[in-house]
């Protein structure tokens, strides 16, 4: 029997029994290795280290009311690998081995995924990145993939409580024609700075501008941004913001309760007009927003007046985590059974 507090669990690394691995060398995909190391044995003139040859999923599973764990959209998170490696010249992982690596891992693992109820699930991280070395600017001819696995909870300590975040124009997450729409790592170090800086100020993330005129909303920190206004849902659209499978989920679920469907740049100037508004994402699902904060001009936008998340963003996100669960009838068969 583990002993895990199972409702305090942070966002967090945590060791697991095993993780999956996969090389692919001399221009095909090896067979898959279980390895109990946390460790990587890499040469130090991998690309990975040198060259941003790098990408990465996230994903998760959950325990259901019925005990069966289910892993949600995999297929998704695999086109997006896939996407990834494109978008940086790595080899592509096939489906039939991502989807065999996730679910062995899961499977190991199974007794770390958090029972059903608690506001935590397994959390599923995909890995593929440059093993060969080279020292100039080109391509390894080497790849690892691996997944390994960890319980968490909530991405922010808050949970679906309503959270502070802070509009910033003076760092970019990522540039147009760039790597913004790809899960890759370089995105995540560009934004590490302003996402400190605005942790120390008192936010739980930031939102990042276009890089352009910095009048347009790109990314929530690590998640997508929505809004709702009347009966209407809106999320940016932008050529450097990473396509989010809960975005797609909630867009879906949104149409089905009724709500119309706005995919378009979305300026700061609109923030006033909005109903809610929240970030989405693997991680927090749904983080509704209360206040929103231009760092630059002082601008303040303020929701969630009664201290909880709105109408909408409630009932999508209720709506979502019944599916994951298996409460929610699975209509679209988001969900994979781990047999």
């Amino acid at each position: 029997m583990l002993d895990i507090d199972w409702k305090g669990l942070p966002f967090g690394y945590f060791k697991t029994d095993y993780n999956v691995r996969c090389y692919y060398r001399d221009g095909k995909w090896g067979e898959l290795e279980i390895s109990s190391s946390e460790y990587i044995n890499m040469h130090m003139a991998a690309t990975c280290l040198h060259y941003g040859q790098e990408a990465f999923e996230g994903m998760k599973a959950f325990r259901g009311q019925d005990g069966k764990v289910r892993v949600f959209r995999w297929e998704e998170n695999a086109k997006r690998m896939q996407s990834s490696a494109e978008g940086v010249m790595m080899a592509k992982v096939p489906f039939e081995i991502f989807k065999e690596a996730v679910f062995k891992t899961v499977k190991l693992n199974e007794k770390y995924v958090p029972p059903f109820g608690l506001g935590a699930s397994l959390y599923i991280r995909p890995l593929l990145i440059g093993s060969g070395a080279e020292v100039g600017v080109k391509p390894a001819k080497e790849y690892l993939f691996m997944v390994f696995v960890g319980p968490v909870g909530p991405y922010f300590k808050e949970g679906f409580s309503p959270v502070s975040m802070q509009i910033v124009r003076d760092y970019d997450r990522a540039a147009p024609h760039g790597t913004g729409h790809i899960k890759v790592g370089g995105n995540y170090a560009a934004s590490l700075r302003a996402l400190t800086r605005g942790h120390e100020e008192g936010f739980a993330s930031v939102i990042f501008t276009n890089s352009g005129d910095r009048r347009f909303i790109d990314e929530a920190g690590p998640a997508n941004f929505f809004a709702i206004k009347g009966n209407t849902y809106t999320t940016p659209n932008s050529s450097s913001i990473l396509p989010s499978i809960t975005n797609l989920s909630l867009r879906q679920l949104a149409k089905d309760m009724g709500l119309e469907i706005d995919l378009r740049p979305l300026a700061i100037d609109e923030l006033g007009d909005f109903d809610e508004v929240g970030a989405c994402g693997t991680a927090a699902v749904i983080s509704p927003i209360k206040k929103i904060v231009d760092r630059e001009t002082g601008r303040t936008f303020e929701y969630c007046k009664d201290g909880k998340a709105g109408p909408i963003s409630t009932k999508l996100y209720e709506k979502l985590r019944g599916i994951q669960e298996g409460i929610e009838d699975d209509v679209y068969g988001w969900n994979t059974i781990i047999e």
